[in-house]
């Protein structure tokens, strides 16, 4: 299974959401540098290793931002402990404004 579907299954799965978008922006990264095993690499864009996760949830009602974005680093601690560098998180609860 690859890494963005499982993002998918495990947010459906903790949060029960009413609207979930998984945006892969791996090559938006492309040329940056990383420290890979403690040796600095340039990061050629591909693979799985930076996604947005755009989401609207029942469980985020009366959630900080903080804790919203703490609840889904939570569920997803196995990834990021993996290797998945970076997530972008726009949480909201039903009722809420989104930019998207």
């Amino acid at each position: 299974m690859s890494i963005q579907a499982t993002i998918e299954t495990k947010l459906n799965e903790a949060f029960s959401p009413e609207r979930l978008v998984v945006l892969n922006e791996s090559h938006l990264h492309a040329g940056h540098h990383h420290v890979d095993g403690g040796d600095h690499a340039t990061f050629d864009g591909s693979g799985e290793t930076h996604f947005r996760i755009r989401i609207v949830a029942p469980a985020f009602a009366g959630m900080s931002r903080i804790d919203r974005h703490r609840a889904v680093n939570d569920a997803l601690a196995a990834e990021l402990k993996a290797g998945l560098h970076a997530l972008a998180i726009e949480p909201a609860a039903p009722g809420e404004a989104t930019r998207w």
